[in-house]
């Protein structure tokens, strides 16, 4: 996820790391806080891995900065790892937050559509925070007021995301093209 971000913002500009380090921060950084000694590791690694650029430019009234910018790997490695996200960046909300940030970066409607049809499919799924021998458990069935509201919030955000995602879909690919056979 935090690599996804690095390249995600790198892609729309240059930037340094201080900048770099709020952008990713006001994405999820309430969720996810990132740390210097998480981004800094991260950003050497794609650095030594040819996906990031860094050269030095004067700072206005401080020391110079280092800048970062992505290079055609960088931006090849994005566009994979947008076109094909790992499952947990399907099913974890705040991961497929950061995917679908930067998911309009991929160039063809088809393939952005196929991303949001592995998160829909997932979403139709039945499933639950809680399970009695087995099966799922719905916020009818839960016995008590507190998990009776995350269910309840879960199944009113399911169904806001899953209209959503549909009418993405529909809007993306009409025809269905990007469906797997």
């Amino acid at each position: 996820m935090l690599e996804l971000s690095i390249l995600g913002f790198l892609a729309e500009e240059p930037l340094h790391g201080y900048e770099l380090k709020e952008r990713i921060k006001a994405l999820s950084g309430h969720v996810r806080p990132v740390s210097d000694g998480a981004l800094y590791p991260a950003i050497t690694r794609l650095t030594r891995a040819g996906l990031l650029d860094q050269h030095t430019e004067p700072g206005a009234s401080a020391a110079p900065r280092r800048i970062l910018s992505l290079t055609e790997e960088g931006h090849a490695d994005l566009l994979e790892r947008l076109r094909r996200p790992k499952q947990a960046e399907i099913t974890d909300q705040v991961r497929f937050n950061t995917v679908l940030a930067f998911l309009r970066h991929l160039p063809e409607p088809r393939e952005q559509a196929a991303v949001l049809r592995r998160r829909l499919e997932f979403l139709d799924a039945p499933s639950s925070f809680f399970y009695r021998e087995g099966e799922p458990v719905r916020a009818e069935q839960a016995g008590d007021l507190f998990r009776q509201g995350m269910l309840r919030v879960a199944r009113a955000t399911g169904t806001a995301e899953r209209a959503w995602l549909a009418e993405a879909i529909e809007l993306l690919d009409p025809a269905g093209e990007g469906q797997a056979n």
